[in-house]
């Protein structure tokens, strides 16, 4: 039953997968403008307010943390006399989108670095979040959300998630924006996945419908437009008409199997040769019984027990099947389903089949 359900649900899928690469996309699923992007960002901080969970005294840079702030509010403290509980040091990340203007708030992440138990109820204090650059672009501070959280006594613990990570949603401040400058020069268009008839075809629709020859495929990741005389000093506009257009996208054959799951996806391409195919079955089963040896009568030897090992070794045949050459997915499946296979047999199979030269795709193992 469950082999049926799963053939069901594959061969849904692969025709809900034909029929989507059959369809036209728009460019906007297609490509990204260069310099559009988001840039990370990271920093250092201190979450105060933990239920005793926070870093022991072993995690000497928290102590020095805390000493450095309460520095700098004119409270003076050696590290080494620091025993509090209640705090963690925790690197903070975050994504800062481009355009994202001064004032605008993002989500950052919080991870705890010393041996903090977990961040659950506590607060972010304010943090400075920079780029690789070293420019300060965001400040962060807020409460901690904690995805999971640890409880502990008489040596039981108890942990749901991971609670020593969590978020702070809206807690950061820009402070600096990063701008990309499409005014200057030609604008690039990036293909999320490289194919040379996918990008010729962005570049004759982009001209069709700008009717004039704008765009030109500089290779199969890139498309460089230069704005027609209609849009000069108005990129918006230009990346706006562009986006709407619809292409048909190509790319490689290719079938996706997953040896941990035993998941399967074909892309509409494959192609098979004709090819025979036997896939049996191997089971070896050890069986111990125990059994007690007796020593002879008059005799100075002991009663002992030994186990005795039975091994017995079944193999399942299979019929050699002889796979036609096909040209749809739905025929590989049919062919495939004549020898009975399983999920995780299929894998196997097709990765065979590939090392024998007989599919025509490329195989991913993942």
């Amino acid at each position: 039953m469950k082999k049926l359900y799963f053939l069901l649900l594959l061969a849904f899928l692969l025709l809900g997968l034909r029929q989507a690469l059959g369809a036209p996309v728009r460019i906007k699923e297609l490509c990204d403008v260069q310099g559009v992007r988001d840039n990370v960002l990271y920093g250092y901080g201190l979450v105060v307010g933990l239920a005793n969970t926070g870093d022991t005294e072993q995690v000497f840079f928290t102590s020095q943390s805390i000493s450095g702030m309460l520095g700098r509010l004119g409270i003076r403290v050696d590290p080494r006399d620091v025993r509090v509980r209640n705090v963690a040091a925790v690197m903070v990340t975050a994504k800062l989108p481009s355009f994202a203007r001064p004032g605008s708030r993002i989500d950052v992440n919080v991870s705890s670095m010393g041996n903090a138990r977990s961040l659950a109820g506590g607060v972010l204090l304010v943090s400075p979040l920079t780029g690789p650059d070293g420019q300060v672009y965001a400040l962060a501070q807020g409460p901690v959300q904690a995805g999971g959280f640890n409880a502990a006594a008489f040596g039981t613990m108890v942990q749901k998630n991971q609670p020593t990570s969590g978020t702070v949603p809206a807690g950061g401040i820009v402070e600096r924006a990063v701008t990309a400058n499409l005014e200057k020069g030609p604008l690039v268009l990036g293909l999320k996945r490289p194919d040379f008839t996918t990008s010729s075809r962005i570049a004759e629709a982009i001209n069709t419908a700008l009717k004039e020859k704008a765009a030109r495929a500089v290779d199969p990741a890139s498309i460089e437009v230069t704005a027609p005389a209609a849009f000069k000093g108005q990129s918006v506009g230009l990346i706006t008409a562009i986006e709407a257009l619809e292409v048909e996208a190509d790319q490689r054959a290719r079938i996706v199997v997953s040896e941990r799951t035993g998941t399967v996806v074909a892309g509409e391409r494959v192609r098979i040769h004709a090819v025979a195919v036997a896939h049996g079955d191997l089971s070896i089963t050890i069986n111990t019984t125990p059994m007690v040896f007796q020593p002879a009568p008059l005799s100075k030897g002991q009663t002992t027990q030994v186990r005795q090992a039975a091994i017995d070794a079944k193999e399942k045949t299979q019929p050699v099947v002889a796979l036609p050459a096909t040209t749809t997915v739905e025929e590989l499946v049919k062919a495939l389903n004549l020898l009975g296979a399983s999920a995780r047999d299929l894998v196997a199979i097709l990765q065979a089949m590939k090392a024998a030269g007989a599919i025509d795709a490329d195989l991913d193992v993942i």
